[in-house]
């Protein structure tokens, strides 16, 4: 008979990270046809369009989520390290953030930026997914919301893919445009090495260890949902009511 998950000992720290990371290896989105497609420079013009119209409704979250997860946190220390990442992402007062440089990119395929940050537009499937997220980790405990954040520990590849992949297939491709997937080379393996070890740390029993297994897929789960919509949307041609229609927001 197994023992109870409660009763049974954790893996050890080792074996814990590599459960962890298999979940990126078999379920990041960066295994999604989209991508595949937007990297190996086969998307449209609008293709693209509506892949920076809709991941900007999960840019522009990251901030908000983290401001979320900051007003549960006891701990200063961790209030510290943390809120690195709403500066590296909403910038200064008047420059600087991974936001602005979603819209620099979004500049470049030729949509006007204002429709972009209006969040106009944004696909139904987009807007739950990423609403899920939010309210994921503002309400789960503070272990599942940590771990949920990893899937960094994955992002340094696609960005790397796609900025070469952009570069050699786009014309808008150029360092200002790709200014944000750059930034994030630098800025998240610093998070990843904080929010790891955290996790590590204080998954001390194999039900933590559980929980936070299972956070980690809820959040791939979030990603793989958003690109499943574009797809479907303006891949195959299914663009429901009220979402973005090419020609929509386009710079003159």
């Amino acid at each position: 008979m197994n023992a109870p998950s409660s009763l049974a000992a954790p893996l050890s720290r080792n074996a814990f990270e590599a459960r962890l990371r298999r979940i990126g290896e078999e379920r990041y989105h960066d295994l999604h046809p989209f991508h595949r497609r937007l990297h190996g420079g086969d998307c449209t013009p609008d293709e693209v369009r509506a892949w920076v119209i809709n991941r900007w409704q999960y840019q522009s979250r990251i901030p908000m989520k983290d401001a979320a997860f900051l007003s549960r946190v006891v701990d200063a220390d961790l209030r510290r390290r943390w809120r690195s990442r709403i500066e590296d992402h909403d910038g200064g007062v008047e420059e600087g953030g991974g936001i602005r440089r979603w819209l620099a990119l979004a500049r470049a395929v030729g949509l006007d930026p204002a429709y972009v940050e209006s969040g106009v537009g944004v696909l139904p499937a987009t807007r739950f997914a990423v609403d899920a997220y939010v309210r994921f980790v503002r309400d789960m405990p503070l272990l599942d919301a940590v771990a949920a954040s990893l899937t960094e520990m994955f992002a340094p590849k696609i960005h790397a893919e796609r900025i070469e992949g952009l570069l050699k297939h786009y014309d808008f491709a150029d360092d200002t445009s790709l200014s944000y997937f750059r930034n994030r080379l630098a800025e998240a393996p610093k998070d990843v090495a904080f929010g790891l070890n955290w996790v590590l740390d204080h998954a001390d029993t194999l039900e933590k260890q559980d929980a936070a297994a299972a956070a980690l897929t809820f959040k791939t789960d979030v990603l793989w949902a958003q690109l499943d919509a574009l797809w479907h949307a303006y891949v195959e041609g299914h663009v429901p009511p009220g979402a973005w229609q090419p020609g929509e927001g386009v710079l003159a």
